[in-house]
């Protein structure tokens, strides 16, 4: 009997020892439930359908403006629409025009052209320089058309306003009839009038312009004003006052903000006139406002002559170059009322 047990015992010991490596145990895990792929559902949306292009003698045009005006989109051709023609290939106007597009013309650049009539037809056709108008001074109701508007025309050269620059690219050009400017003894610049019939030009054609093409007021600008170390044109002469009165064209600062900014100006230009910090103050207010000029904190050149510029189109009463109390009072007031964007 006890041997019979120790046979026992021993082999329970032997069964205990053996490795249990290849054992497995089954432990319960739940199905997942297999979900099935919901097929999606493509929804629809109508289109608004866009106005149609016109079509005249085989041109089209597109002439309704579906972009965002909020935005300055505008999608109107002034003019026919150019497209490709690829060897093979067909262009079509199936999705025309995209919404996300506006105008190459952001800007008006008026001019004189320092010439009489007939030698400024001759320049401006037959030279390398050039203007989308030129408004004559012969008393009649003609304004001579000399570049295509969807064109760059050869009228404003080497020039800046703001954060633009070479705007012959983003701009229409006006030149108008005039002889410009002599010089008396003492070397200061006597410029030439312009006609009544003139001026009534001008406005009818800047106006029309500055409404299709939806440019504001801070874009309207005198050649001095955009190279104001290299030009003088169209001069102190010229109306801009009046054309903002009469015509709502261009700037002109606010006579109340001028006044006030004024008080201001008179104890503050005499007292630190030659201060450079106060140079400096002063074409900082120059460069904001638009006009490009270093910030040198010296009454260098080029700072005298953008002045000068200045006072050709806000202050024509004075356009000696110099910083003085009601120059300043104008410039200020300026950059209060057109504020850089």
């Amino acid at each position: 009997m006890r041997k019979t047990l120790y046979i026992i015992g021993l082999s329970t010991l032997v069964f205990s020892c053996t490795p249990q490596q290849n054992v497995k145990k089954n432990t319960y895990k739940p199905k997942a439930p297999v979900s099935q792929a919901k097929t999606a559902v493509k929804t629809t949306t109508a289109e608004t359908p866009k106005p149609k292009i016109t079509n005249e003698h085989g041109v089209e045009f597109f002439t309704t403006n579906i972009g965002d005006v909020t935005k300055n989109d505008n999608t109107i051709s002034y003019g026919s629409i150019v497209s490709a023609k690829p060897a093979g290939y067909k262009v079509v106007k199936t999705y025309f025009p995209a919404v996300g597009q506006n105008f190459r013309q952001r800007y008006l650049i008026l001019h004189y052209t320092a010439l009489p009539d007939d030698k400024s037809i001759t320049v401006l056709t037959q030279q390398g320089v050039s203007a989308h108008y030129l408004v004559n001074n012969t008393g009649d109701n003609e304004i001579y058309q000399l570049v295509d508007e969807n064109k760059r025309s050869y009228h404003a050269g080497v020039s800046n306003w703001r954060n633009d620059k070479n705007l012959n690219d983003t701009s229409i050009g006006i030149e108008i009839v005039n002889t410009g400017y002599t010089s008396d003894a003492t070397g200061k610049k006597i410029f030439a009038s312009f006609s009544d019939d003139q001026v009534k030009k001008v406005a009818a054609l800047a106006k029309d312009i500055i409404n299709r093409y939806q440019i504001p007021a801070t874009n309207v600008l005198a050649h001095s004003d955009i190279a104001p170390t290299r030009k003088q044109d169209p001069g102190p002469m010229f109306p801009w006052k009046k054309l903002y009165d009469e015509y709502q064209i261009g700037m002109w600062y606010d006579e109340m903000s001028k006044q006030n900014f004024l008080a201001l100006a008179q104890e503050e230009v005499p007292l630190k006139y030659n201060d450079p910090s106060f140079i400096f103050l002063v074409q900082t207010a120059l460069q904001k406002f638009g006009y490009y000029v270093d910030l040198s904190g010296k009454w260098d050149d080029a700072t005298k002559r953008t002045i000068e510029a200045l006072q050709y189109h806000f202050r024509p009463q004075n356009y000696d170059g110099i910083m003085d109390v009601e120059t300043w009072a104008i410039l200020q007031s300026l950059n209060q009322k057109y504020p850089a964007k």
